[in-house]
């Protein structure tokens, strides 16, 4: 490992690492909420697709790119989006997990700021979907989108009026492009390896994913990442590691007085 990507050493300053069994209750606690709180916007199908209809009219009016574009470039083959049906299913939460158990055993002051931001951006996003609940592009016929992942696979969600695990009329935010945002400023800001920008190709990639397998439009995406942002803008992002000029001790500083050498006539 070269110097540039080395951890830096933990000083007398450095921050203590948070208890484990503690930080465990707090992130299932904080997941158990999350999955509470989506079956809780369940059975509004109604209001939920009249909001789709209302978020398309908006993106149009904005002028923002169709999502179909995305769609068409990923149906070039079957394999591409298989790929991009499994990156969304299999990546999100293992991704995130990883990213919370690498900052709590090399960053500690890095995993509180990251644990608290996405615990804010989670929070923030239950409330919208609360009060925003909202059918996602591949459900709504005037998109012209394809469910991918029903018609290629994988599939994570089964038929939306049995399925019992999770609430797929919670698309805004998305959680999918705000927690791969994080993700990859975390690991930017907590790293000093000169490839860290590249953490950037994992929402990038997550975001044409969404987009383009019509779980998500692109208001979502705007949404998940100003949430984000206040959230950053709350929680103040630790120095990241090699910044820190290193502190003279007193008697340094007082021996280094004593060996200088006195000027003889000065001040004449």
């Amino acid at each position: 490992m070269n110097a540039r990507s080395e951890p830096a050493e933990a000083g007398p300053d450095a921050p203590a690492r948070p208890p484990l069994v503690r930080e465990l209750l707090l992130v299932a606690g904080l997941f158990l909420v999350y999955k509470f709180g989506r079956r809780l916007a369940t059975g509004h199908t109604a209001e939920a697709f009249r909001n789709a209809h209302h978020v398309w009219d908006w993106e149009r009016v904005l002028r923002l790119p169709d999502e179909g574009t995305v769609q068409d470039l990923l149906l070039h083959g079957d394999t591409l989006i298989h790929v991009a049906n499994t990156y969304y299913a299999a990546v999100h939460f293992p991704a995130t997990l990883a990213f919370l158990v690498w900052l709590y055993l090399r960053r500690p002051a890095h995993y509180v700021w990251a644990r608290r931001a996405l615990a804010a951006v989670t929070g923030a996003a239950l409330v919208l979907h609360l009060l925003f609940p909202l059918a996602p592009p591949r459900m709504l016929g005037a998109t012209g989108l394809l469910d991918t992942a029903r018609t290629f696979g994988p599939s994570v969600y089964g038929p939306p009026r049995t399925d019992s695990l999770s609430n797929q009329f919670a698309a805004m935010p998305s959680l999918h492009f705000g927690w791969a945002l994080m993700l990859a400023i975390g690991l930017i800001v907590a790293t000093r390896t000169r490839w860290r920008w590249l953490w950037l190709l994992h929402p990038l990639v997550t975001l044409l994913v969404i987009v383009g397998t019509a779980n998500h439009y692109w208001l979502d995406v705007i949404v998940a990442a100003a949430l984000l942002g206040l959230a950053l803008a709350v929680h103040r992002v630790p120095q990241r590691p090699g910044c820190a000029l290193p502190r003279r001790r007193p008697e340094a500083r007082r021996r280094s007085s004593a060996d200088r050498p006195e000027l003889v006539g000065a001040g004449r």
